[in-house]
């Protein structure tokens, strides 16, 4: 496991667990960031981070990213059954 910070864009990861319990963890578990959960990284800016989760793009600060811990599954392109094109394996919109 690794936090998502250090996803790289156009990853695959899922999400294992969230750490802390506040309001802002709540706030992310209603957004879809719960355990099981796929997330596309879309993009990275100077720390910050652009996810796909769901049907949702979603911009994470570094802060927030580094308490999601994930396990890599590949590149978005390299999932078997994944077209790379608007939909990803999981039927979430990527691109």
């Amino acid at each position: 496991m690794i936090p998502l910070t250090m996803a790289q864009a156009g990853e695959l990861v899922t999400i294992r667990r969230m750490t802390g319990r506040d309001e802002a963890g709540q706030r992310m578990a209603e957004l879809g960031f719960v355990a099981d959960s796929d997330v596309v990284v879309v993009s990275r800016m100077a720390g910050s981070l652009v996810v796909q989760v769901r049907d949702s793009r979603v911009a994470l600060d570094q802060g927030m990213a580094r308490r999601i811990m994930v396990e890599r599954r590949g590149k978005d392109e390299d999932i078997e059954g994944c077209q790379g094109g608007a939909e990803c394996h999981c039927g979430t919109a990527v691109r």
